[in-house]
């Protein structure tokens, strides 16, 4: 069982409370992040609640010769310093930069509890985030000492061996966690109906979070990587203890093995995209059981991966037109 699974278990009553609330009202949705309401945890850090700007309004000429101002998003540095040491410098909108670090200390199996942190600062005067741990990084330097540069939209790193983590993964069965071609068409329509920074400006990547059963949207953000937006859904995710072995990820980017190992972390068994699966990507979704879907917009879309976890519904072809010539 990852430590996801585990903080979600010790605390049932909020799990309990947090059932309750995934019905209600939205707590908080603003340009690039939406959030249902859900207790946090009460071995959670200590988090600021830095804000930016998000969308920098620019002069342009058009194709038609047209002079026109626009709006487009604003990307900054972030370096991250743990314990006073520079760790990394991320690439980020800065949606929501303190669950961003979080779920980055998460995902790289830098820390793996909560507890492990008393708190992150975040101050844009000087682009900086401060992590204040309770005993340091013990991984730090066995993960730090082999780094692999991935695929992510304004270059990712991933510390440690991405092959060797994927051993230690074991996903909810095909009976535990599955999901419906129905249950499919309302989540892409949930995406689709956002007010996003993307639809504004374009050039921003989104990741939300569903439950399963309800499509319901938990928590959705845009950031300008799509593996800094997973990893603020999955600090999202631990803040609250939100399992996720009954929840859907749904991203805008393409399926890599990062998006793939990352879902994985998080204990998520099925990951839909409106872009498509690279081969390492699918492998590894094959060796977890993962179910994967791509190119999926509107009423259209490929399952790659996990069939066993889909309940297919499909939906009568479109008669194929014939013109007589003559």
């Amino acid at each position: 069982m990852s430590s996801t699974a585990v903080e979600a278990a010790t605390a049932p009553a909020y799990r309990e409370v947090a059932d309750e609330l995934a019905g209600g009202p939205v707590e908080e949705q603003a340009l690039g992040w939406r959030s249902v309401a859900w207790p946090t945890l009460p071995q959670a850090p200590y988090l600021t609640a830095a804000r930016a700007p998000l969308l920098q309004p620019v002069r342009i000429v058009d194709a038609h010769g047209r002079d026109r101002v626009i709006d487009i998003p604003l990307e900054r540095a972030l370096t991250v310093y743990v314990d006073r040491r520079e760790v990394v410098t991320l690439m980020t909108l800065g949606v929501r930069p303190e669950l961003l670090v979080l779920g980055w200390l998460l995902n790289q199996r830098l820390v793996d509890r909560l507890e492990q942190i008393e708190s992150i600062t975040v101050d844009w005067d000087v682009g900086a985030a401060a992590v204040r741990t309770r005993a340091g990084l013990p991984a730090w330097e066995k993960r730090s000492a082999h780094r692999v540069v991935t695929t992510g939209c304004g270059q990712g790193t991933v510390f440690g061996d991405l092959m060797a983590d994927l051993a230690d993964l074991k996903l909810p069965s095909p009976a535990e966690a599955r999901i419906g071609q129905r249950a499919l068409m309302r989540i892409l329509e949930g995406m689709r109906g956002l007010d996003s920074v993307h639809r504004r400006a374009g050039s921003v990547h989104g990741c939300a979070l569903f439950d399963a059963k309800s499509t319901r949207m938990l928590v959705f953000v845009e950031d300008v990587g799509r593996h800094n937006a997973v990893d603020t859904v999955t600090g999202w995710m631990r803040l609250h203890g939100v399992a996720g072995r009954d929840k859907v990820m749904c991203t805008t980017g393409r399926l890599t093995s990062e998006m793939v190992m990352k879902c994985a972390h998080a204990d998520i068994p099925v990951v839909v995209s409106r872009n498509g699966a690279t081969a390492m990507g699918l492998a590894m979704a094959q060796q977890l059981g993962m179910a994967l879907f791509g190119r999926a917009s509107n009423r259209h879309f490929l399952c790659y991966s996990g069939f066993e976890r889909f309940d297919a519904e499909p939906e009568p072809e479109p008669p194929t037109l014939r013109v007589a010539v003559g």
